[in-house]
């Protein structure tokens, strides 16, 4: 029997539990499931009997090794700051490990170790990174087989919520962790167009969008990610003469979410003394300056140089940010304050749905002509637990992990998933569950 130890069960991790269940039987496979909350390790887990959910905390050296060295597998839904900590047990015992997560410097320093190990520590195996890396190679391959030279590759991806459900003011709510959105766009951009080197700084990040159309589903606005640069080497592109990776959202959402990244709302560096007291109000009337409790609104339409009547402040107004209403968590920075508020505004309720669009545009030259290749990827969820999100996060994970165990992947050192081995298999598996591009 095969053991795989899953740590972490939030909000991603519904469709990976239900696939690793659903083969457990067929593979032989026992599933650990340890999180910091023994309820939702046990709501994961549900009456399957090759799952077993524990507690665990994950800063306990001691506890867990002792699960890793038990696992023929390890996947890891934790923080991504808790990755290499995880990294290095496993490198100690022996262990394989996948997350969804990019490689920071630290991890991708363990390579060398890993190699020697004979481990595979396999990363950016989610959405985004994840799916975005196996159909991009796909396509770029398929290209530079027929004798094609990339000249341009932009991607975007997002997690929307389904148009059906799109109710409120800012046409978005959350489906994956809420603290990544809200902190989202506080590093450069940096990424290539038309040969030239470009930088976008935060405080222009959320101002400098470009359109992007979907066949279907009409126009979204993409900002860009933090290093598009980085995958030009990975993805063998060299030739090409631009490349940027983007985030997509609804028109008008960046607009908007950087008025509050202008107003300090998304500031994680300072902690605020007696916040479970303050009311929203007040916090509002301490970050606009000169505004007091009786020209809050005066001053917030001076700040924004719009009126009352505008979409502009009203969405803001609708968020709650104006009301006499107490905060109720206690000394927590801006950022969370907002986290706070915008979990309870921008939920996904019950039997609501989530979608998922991705789409890639790549321009090639063949022989003296130029030429473009489009795909698009859309997913909705099937409620408000088995999301799209989760979907497209959680099952390519599952599946990797089911092929490295399966031995047909074989791959050692940290790596992410670039090359034939990874993406023929787990697009073909994905297109079985309806996760499949439209070229």
């Amino acid at each position: 029997m095969k053991s795989i130890l899953v740590f972490g069960a939030g909000l991603s991790s519904s469709y990976l539990f239900r696939y690793l269940i659903q083969f457990a039987p067929k593979e032989n496979w026992s599933i650990t499931i340890a999180d910091s909350s023994l309820e939702a390790a046990k709501a994961r887990a549900g009456k399957s009997k090759h799952a077993n959910a524990i507690a665990c905390d994950i800063h306990n050296k001691e506890q867990r090794e002792q699960l890793v060295s038990k696992a023929d597998l390890v996947i890891s839904l934790l923080p991504p700051t808790l990755h290499v900590a995880l990294a290095k047990d496993c490198l100690r015992l022996g262990k394989n490990m996948i997350t969804a997560s990019y490689v920071s410097a630290e991890m991708q320093a363990l390579d060398k170790a890993a190699q020697k190990a004979g481990v595979l520590l396999l990363n950016e195996i989610g959405l985004d990174p994840g799916i975005d890396h196996l159909s991009a190679m796909q396509m770029i391959h398929r290209i530079q087989a027929k004798g094609g030279e990339i000249v341009s590759f932009r991607s975007y991806c997002g997690g929307l919520v389904a148009p059906e459900y799109d109710d409120n003011p800012w046409n978005y709510k959350f489906t994956w962790n809420p603290r990544n959105v809200v902190l989202a766009g506080q590093a450069t951009a940096t990424y290539l167009a038309d040969g030239q080197l470009k930088f976008i700084p935060p405080n222009r990040i959320f101002s400098q969008t470009i359109e992007v159309m979907v066949p279907g589903y009409g126009k979204f606005e993409s900002y860009a990610n933090r290093d598009s640069l980085g995958y030009i080497k990975p993805y063998g592109i060299e030739s090409a003469q631009t490349v940027l990776r983007g985030t997509l959202r609804k028109k008008n959402f960046s607009s908007n979410w950087n008025n509050l990244v202008k107003l300090g709302l998304t500031d994680d560096t300072y902690k605020i003394a007696g916040s479970e007291t303050m009311t929203y109000r007040q916090l509002m009337c301490a970050l606009l300056t000169g505004a007091n409790d009786q020209n809050l609104e005066m001053q917030l339409c001076h700040f924004l140089n719009k009126e009352q009547s505008s979409k502009e402040f009203q969405r803001i107004k609708w968020l709650g940010l104006l009301e006499p209403v107490a905060i109720g968590i206690p000394n927590a920075s801006p950022a969370q304050i907002l986290q706070h508020l915008l979990q309870q505004k921008w939920k996904l309720k019950k039997g609501e749905l989530d979608m998922i669009v991705m789409k890639h545009e790549i321009t090639y030259k063949l022989g003296k002509k130029n030429f473009k290749a489009n795909s698009s990827l859309v997913v909705k969820g099937e409620d408000e637990v088995y999301t799209a999100m989760a979907k497209t996060v959680g099952l390519p994970m599952a599946i990797a992990a089911r092929l490295i165990l399966k031995g047909e992947i074989k791959d050692k050192g940290v790596k992410i998933p670039l090359t034939p081995m990874y993406y023929e298999p787990i697009l073909k598996e994905l297109a079985r569950y309806e996760v499949r591009f439209s070229e």
